[in-house]
């Protein structure tokens, strides 16, 4: 996010006052170190002048040409994880959090009878794998994805999160122009089989095509490794999709 006026306006006093010796028989007054900081002849902490977007920003974005773009990176969702769910019908059931009715996210524990048009199966490991080394492939996968293909990602993005032993992954990617954060979770959720998936953004309604093609490039790189790893197909089971997004 970037800083309010108001904020500014708080730390550079703080600061000021710092520099000019509140409650001290300091020769400088308040008004000559704010007149000082407006010269440019006192500097100013990098801290009260960084932009925060630019700090957040993740090392493999792939041009820094919007980096004095304001962005719009969104709040982290705070129900992300394995979690008890409610479907549409009331029913209690574990998964990833559901998508809600945006085209803007996909997720394999949603229910198929509510949300046809979100869902994607689940990716199941090569035979022989155990559960660790499948969530090392994993993040093997992932951390090679390349920030740019398909003409999105190209703010980088960043594994958060890695826990093999309880098969977790929590990924983000960022768009480079706008900034926009979308959140990317692989889990071993009890009670079904193979690695459930959900990609879903975070700002916006429509999300044109974004983690439709994050998720088929990933989904492409496993399969090349001997995973069972369907993508999202536009043409035939979300089309819809397609449709609202513009890319029928």
């Amino acid at each position: 996010m970037m800083y309010s006026a108001p904020t500014l306006l708080l730390a550079l006093a703080a600061f000021v006052g710092g520099v000019a010796g509140f409650g001290t028989s300091d020769a400088v007054s308040r008004r000559e170190a704010f007149a000082s900081v407006l010269a440019g002849s006192v500097a100013i902490p990098a801290i009260l002048v960084a932009a925060p977007d630019e700090a957040g920003a993740f090392a493999n974005k792939i041009s820094d040409k919007y980096a004095d773009k304001p962005k719009r990176r969104g709040p982290k969702p705070k129900d992300l994880g394995v979690a008890k769910r409610v479907d549409m019908g009331g029913d209690e059931y574990m998964g990833l959090k559901n998508c809600g009715p945006a085209p803007n996210c996909f997720c394999s524990t949603d229910n198929p009878d509510d949300e046809p048009e979100h869902v994607i199966p689940a990716w199941s490991w090569p035979k022989g794998y155990d559960q660790e080394k499948a969530f090392a492939e994993l993040e093997q996968v992932i951390s090679a994805y390349k920030p740019g293909q398909g003409n999105i990602d190209g703010g980088g993005f960043e594994i958060q999160k890695v826990d093999a032993k309880s098969g977790y992954i929590y990924a983000q990617f960022e768009a480079l122009k706008n900034g926009y954060i979308d959140d990317l979770e692989l889990a071993v959720v009890p009670g079904k089989e193979g690695v459930q998936v959900r990609s879903s953004s975070r700002v916006g309604y429509l999300d044109f095509g974004v983690n439709a093609k994050r998720l088929n490039y990933l989904a492409k790189a496993l399969r090349e490794k001997g995973w069972n790893a369907e993508g999202v197909d536009l043409k035939t089971t979300h089309v819809d999709y397609a449709t609202q997004n513009g890319l029928a």
